[in-house]
This record gives structure tokens, sequence and C-alpha cells, in this order.
């Protein structure tokens, strides 16, 4: 039986996040150091040929794939967005200390949600359903290889729910234009929901 590999690509760098604030559904382009980066990854290591690309709606990650992946047009997918950081959108972890809410919401409480922002709980459910319906359509239509384009905590948190072997998510945080290629298997797939994380991306040329 066949096996299909999704490889799972953090978009570049943007000034803000360097800058440590919370980006999420505000939508920043690349910084011109971000778009640098890529470019000079994109010489130096070898990125997938893949069939499909799907992103994020986001310019820094459309941004991203027309670097990455200049012969294969986007398919842009709403749901791979950001968590929507609400009220804290462009704030920094230093400014937001004093906030309870906050200091729940960083140690993981489900049901804490930033002020008209997003629950950690809605978040992971989003991401969920739309990946697993990205797996499926790729089931049917038979593409073996494709890349998703998206944002740390997207990618993180998918790895965290699918990935073998099993980590948090934090421990599968990655550098921009960079990370995990995963495999599934079909059978598996339907069974448990699972897939294998297999190698880091991209790989560097010899």
């Amino acid at each position: 039986m066949k096996s299909y590999v999704i490889h799972l690509i953090r978009h570049g760098a943007i000034d803000e996040t360097l800058s440590g604030k919370y980006i999420g559904t505000t939508d920043v382009p690349l910084s011109d150091k971000g778009k640098a980066a890529l470019r000079k990854l994109a010489f130096a290591a070898d990125y997938p040929k893949v069939k499909a690309v799907f992103s994020s709606p986001l310019k820094r990650c459309t941004e991203t794939c027309r670097i990455l992946f200049p012969d294969n047009p986007p398919l842009v997918i709403a749901n791979l967005s950001e968590c929507n950081f609400g009220e804290w959108e462009g704030k920094t972890a230093d400014e937001l200390k004093t906030d309870e809410t906050f200091q729940r919401w960083l140690a993981g409480d489900t049901a804490v949600k930033p002020p008209r922002g997003e629950s950690n709980a809605d978040f992971v459910r989003r991401i969920c359903h739309m990946f697993e319906s990205i797996v499926e359509g790729l089931l049917k239509t038979g593409t073996t290889e494709s890349a998703i384009v998206t944002h740390g905590g997207v990618l993180t948190m998918l790895l965290a729910v699918y990935g073998l072997p099993q980590a948090k998510p934090f421990d599968w945080m990655t550098d921009n234009g960079c990370g995990y290629s995963i495999r599934i298997t079909p059978m598996l797939w339907q069974r448990d929901k699972v897939t294998e994380v297999f190698q880091r991306i991209p790989v560097f040329k010899e």
C-alpha cells in the first residue's frame, strides 16, 4: 500500500516576531531579512518537489510559498491561519505579564481565551478539523506528496496531536523556512489518526 508524504513548513521571518510580539491573525508581510533568508535556504538546501502546496491566507505564508515553491501556486485555506490572539495581538509577553488571564492561557488552560480572541481548545479543534480534511482529500485524489506552509503555532500543535514519536508542541518548534516531513500510511491513519515524522526539512546539499 502506498504512503503519502506531507512537508510541514514554517513561514519566513517577520519583524514583529523578532521583536517578541504576539502576531496571530494580523496580516504582516515577510521582513526583507526574512525574504533574504528564505532565498538563501532555497539555494543552499533541497526543498521537496511536490504536487500540491497548501497555505495559510496570511501574507507571510503566501510570500514564503512563492519563494520556496515558485512552480506551485498555493491552495489557500483560511483555517491554516495562526491562533487569533484578540486584544493581545501586537503585544509582548512582558507587556502582558500582569494579566491573570494571559498567565492562565500561557499555562495551557484550554478554557481561557484572549479577549475577543480564540481559546486554545477552539484553535486546536479548528486546525485539526482542517488537517484531517486535507489528508482525506489527498487520499481520495492519490496526491502522494504535498507541502503545508503555515505558522509556528499551527505546525507544532499538529505534530503534537498527530505525530509519532509523541512530543509536546514546544518540542516541535523549528526555525523559519524549516519544518518536518511526515508519512501517512492509509491503514494506520484510518485506524489511529497518527503520522510518522521521519525527517527535518529542508535537506541541505552536500
